[in-house]
């Protein structure tokens, strides 16, 4: 199975690509906690970063997710970027990737 989620990893990021005016939003998902980065692939470098641990309240871990989409999208529209890239890093397009990915577009981010 691991093997499987690498070839579905390789085969998205070789596909999208993120630049300084479109960045790419990469997640990651672990058993408690979710984590969202917006990179600029041009340079490598990571632009912003965060995670569901700055949410100190008990929610259920797709409240949590729409709320960090939130705040990642408010902090990305505060750099004046209204598209972006996302890369949900393998993981199917359900549950807390999709929750994450609506608290983006509720903001206003257009991917």
């Amino acid at each position: 199975m691991i093997m499987n989620k690498k070839r579905i990893k390789y085969k998205i990021i070789n596909k999208i690509f993120g630049f300084l005016e479109k960045p790419r939003i990469s997640i990651f998902i672990s058993n408690k906690h979710i984590y969202a980065q917006v990179i600029d692939d041009y340079k490598g470098h990571t632009l912003i970063y965060t995670s569901s641990k700055e949410i100190r309240y008990k929610l259920k871990k797709e409240k949590k997710s729409f709320i960090i989409g939130q705040i990642l999208g408010n902090i990305v529209n505060s750099y004046g970027i209204t598209k972006i890239v996302f890369d949900r890093n393998g993981y199917i397009y359900h549950g807390r990737v999709k929750a994450l990915a609506e608290g983006l577009r509720n903001v206003g981010l257009q991917f």
